[in-house]
């Protein structure tokens, strides 16, 4: 399999990133729902370890759509999924692979440490040997004094990171999120994104990403995948050359401003299509 490489721009002072091998393959994926709505039609798309790849486009053009086959939450009307480790279009075990959704969804009833614990506690693994992972995960997104915590004691911020913590737990192969931070103010939003790339710099996961956000996905991702409405399609990819880590700097510079405008520029495109 060839590798799919991330080349580092021209304010690369520091180490570029770099996709691994191919990781899995969407290939003229095709989504038609019970009611006839066509949410994906010929939908190709190629992620590759350790990248972090945004899908940008319009709502209901079926970026959360294309999330969910990915996490095996439906099934493709036509096409196919392939994960390349097996070469089929077999789902991943649930422990590959970790979802965030727009909402937290928490369980108002249980503490932060219980939210997290949900999945291991759904594979029969018991609180004893589950507190190491949970305690590792509320440690990974800065909750770590709060663990005993409802979800109406903590902020909107706070509830997503239980939420990232909860799809962390179980030591993910890729994380999906589906606009996440979509509901929170500018401030939690911009520290949430610096926090997410921290992590997946440290812990190398591959990450597809869900926005509606030019801004957003520019600062994040090191390649953007622009769909246009229904039928959903991909109609371009624009990647990002510029270095990690990322901060402030990069949000203020030129060339940021420069990708911006090279991405919105292609969304209004898609949505002209």
């Amino acid at each position: 399999m060839a590798e799919l490489t991330i080349v580092a721009g021209e304010d690369a002072g520091r180490a570029p990133v770099r996709a691994g091998r191919e990781l899995v393959r969407l290939q003229r994926v095709g989504k038609v729902f019970a009611n006839g709505v066509v949410a994906l039609e010929g939908l190709d798309l190629r992620v590759g370890e350790h990248e972090f790849v945004s899908l940008l486009g319009p709502s209901g053009c079926g970026k959360s759509t294309a999330l969910r086959l990915i996490a095996g939450l439906g099934e493709a009307s036509a096409g196919r999924l392939v994960w390349a480790d097996t070469g089929e279009p077999a789902r991943r075990t649930r422990r590959d692979i970790g979802f965030v959704f727009q909402e937290p969804t928490l369980m108002p009833w249980a503490s932060a440490w219980g939210n997290v614990y949900l999945p291991l506690r759904l594979e029969g693994v018991s609180r004893r040997d589950a507190a190491p992972p949970v305690e590792a995960a509320l440690a990974m997104v800065g909750l770590s004094g709060f663990a005993d915590a409802y979800p109406r004691e903590l902020s909107g911020g706070m509830k997503m990171r239980v939420s990232i913590a909860r799809a962390l737990v179980t030591g993910p192969r890729i994380l999906l999120m589906d606009e996440p931070f979509a509901a929170l103010d500018e401030i939690t939003r911009f520290r949430l994104n610096d926090d997410l790339l921290r992590l997946w710099q440290t812990h190398h996961w591959t990450v597809v990403f869900v926005t509606h956000s030019v801004y957003e996905s520019v600062y994040l991702s090191n390649r953007i995948a622009v769909m246009a409405a229904r039928p959903g399609r991909i109609v371009g990819e624009v990647p990002i050359d510029a270095s990690y880590p990322r901060g402030e700097a990069f949000r203020i510079s030129g060339r940021y401003n420069d990708y911006c405008r090279r991405v919105s520029a292609k969304l209004h495109e898609a949505m002209a299509s």
